[in-house]
């Protein structure tokens, strides 16, 4: 799932020869890396060819994927990351909701039946072949935030235990103009992602958790809620089969949620308001809620893919890069290709993945251990980096941090560079002296209110206290300028994203694409030869995970 910045065109730049490696300035301490533009060609060429049909886990294609990058790996010069084996099993389990009810309110003014799909959607975490929620008592609890670090806890005072708990999308601050608030203003906090809501009601013991769907704060519409949340869905097959989570979760459409409130004599929008406010409490609708449906479960596995580069004086120490290697499969057929390739989704960071071990390996050893690690199911829940993050192969608690790769700029060089979700960890000063020996400046996201933080792979890891850097190529590109950037950024969205026509093209600029990646090796590596534990600012919602972890290292 790439979080487009400028991807998937072609501009009017010079092609790069085959195979000629770029170098940037020098930066402190660390020699330039050889990027090999040829590797980064055969990888994605070769990843997004129809030969591997999308990539999709858990298909044979799957299999061809896997033993591909296991390929490239031992020709780089990694070694198996799996105690001896170069994969790591991933579980997983499929669960589809099938003769699903409406969803009933009762006890309002006049009872309100939501119909499946285009008025609601519903679905469990839970692996079970039956899901009934009768008679629940429905609360309103705000933005469903338990955030004792910031004087903030929208379950005070209420057990909910048993209920459905009814929750607005975004977090309190979303509307401010800038960073101010509690919450980081404009700039979504994990506290406003959807994950988030389910898990805290979870953990507060609710029965069923609804989000309030609204197009501003989700940063989607309805559209997006019903084509993600209708059909199978894959969770990780985990010990206890989630029985630990809500029976049932889902979204309702505004102007039902505004229904359901009318019904129990309230109004919307004012408690919507109220809820922005520090101190506010949960509010019991006096209605209650029902919904049903049967799971139908079919039990998978898929794997990741690991090599390691060995350190030689702390390699129990470990520097971690990340991309995923799955996409879609095939997919909804436009002019007869129903084969979505994913070429810069993610056969682009796969392929950086690749030549970045290469550069490494090249370089010799480091001081501490490198570790490439090649992730599945990215597309379907970041489950192949959830589930390493949940069992890793090395500790995380001696995991100094790293650096994901979803999507590389094939549009030639830019003059920024942007840091995604800025201003959470310490790495972010770390990159300042590397970014600048390129020539380039680092430009604020453009859109931090979308959440992009919380879309991709690093934040398996920020949720267990691991920084990971996730930035890359703004849209100020040396030749064109914002303007041609911002039209890349827009024609890949409209004409490529999740679509068949994400293809691999020879002439595709790789430029800004190495100039990315020297940034990432030269990270890397200052993180590999040191000895800093680069940790999350005291603001951010994973710094107290961090000292936690790295007081038990100790």
């Amino acid at each position: 799932m790439i979080r487009p910045r400028i991807l998937g065109v072609v501009l009017p730049v010079a092609a790069l020869a085959a195979g000629a490696p770029l170098a940037a300035k020098p930066a402190p301490h660390v020699a330039a890396p050889a990027i090999s533009v040829e590797t980064l060609k055969q990888v994605d060429k070769t990843l997004s060819s129809d030969a591997f049909e999308g990539r999709k886990p858990t298909t044979p294609a799957e299999d061809k994927t896997v033993a591909y990058i296991i390929e490239r790996f031992k020709k780089a010069g990694l070694k198996p990351g799996n105690h001896g084996q170069w994969t790591q099993a991933v579980p997983m389990v499929e669960l589809n909701a099938q003769h699903v009810s409406a969803l009933s309110f009762k006890g309002g003014s006049a009872p309100l039946d939501l119909a499946y799909g285009d008025e609601m959607v519903i679905a469990t975490y839970r692996v079970t072949p039956k899901v009934d929620v009768k008679d629940s008592p429905v609360v309103f609890v705000g933005y469903g935030i338990h955030a004792p670090e910031r004087g903030w806890d929208d379950y005070a005072g209420i057990d909910v235990h048993g209920k459905t708990v009814v929750i607005l999308i975004n977090d309190p601050d979303w509307q401010n103009p800038d960073r101010s608030g509690l919450f980081e203003g404009k700039a979504e906090t994990y506290y406003g992602r959807w994950m988030y809501k389910f898990e805290e009601a979870a953990r507060q013991g609710a029965a069923a958790a609804i989000i309030v769907h609204d197009t501003e704060p989700a940063a989607y519409g309805w559209g997006v809620v019903k084509s993600s949340w209708t059909g199978p869905q894959i969770e990780l097959d985990e010990k206890g089969d989630h029985l630990d989570q809500s029976q049932a979760i889902g979204w309702i459409q505004l102007d039902k949620a505004k229904a359901l409130f009318a019904s129990a004599g309230q109004d919307f929008d004012a408690l919507q308001a109220a809820a922005k406010q520090k101190g506010f409490k949960a509010v019991p609708l006096g209605v209650t809620a029902s919904v049903s449906f049967d799971n139908s479960v079919r039990r998978q596995a898929s794997k990741n893919v690991i090599g390691i580069l060995p350190g030689t004086a702390r390699p129990n120490d470990y520097v971690l890069y990340t991309a995923h290697w799955d996409h879609l499969g095939h997919c909804t057929p436009i002019k007869g290709d129903g084969i979505c390739n994913g070429a810069l989704d993610n056969a682009s960071g796969s392929a950086g993945l690749v030549a970045l071990a290469e550069a490494h390996a090249k370089a010799g050893p480091a001081k501490r251990s490198l570790v490439f690690l090649s992730v599945t199911c990215e597309e379907c829940g970041l489950l192949g980096s959830r589930y390493y993050a949940s069992h890793p192969i090395y500790p995380l608690n001696h995991t100094v941090g790293g650096v994901n790769m979803d999507g590389l700029n094939v549009n030639g060089r830019a003059r920024d560079f942007v840091v995604i979700g800025a201003g959470k960890s310490e790495l972010e000063d770390m990159i300042k002296p590397i970014v600048a020996a390129e020539d380039r400046v680092i430009s604020p996201e453009p859109n931090p209110e979308r959440g992009s933080y919380f879309r991709s792979d690093h934040f398996s890891f920020a949720k267990k206290g691991v920084p990971m850097l996730d930035g890359g190529s703004g849209e100020d590109l040396r030749v064109g300028g914002t303007a041609a950037g911002h039209a890349a950024t827009l024609d890949y969205i409209a004409n490529r994203y999740h679509k068949p026509q994400d293809e691999y093209n020879p002439n595709w600029d790789w430029s800004g694409a190495v100039e990315d990646l020297t940034i990432y090796y030269r990270l890397g590596r200052e993180l590999a030869n040191g000895t800093s534990w680069p940790n999350w600012y005291k603001t951010a919602e994973f710094r107290s995970i961090r000292d936690q972890s790295r007081a038990e290292a100790k």
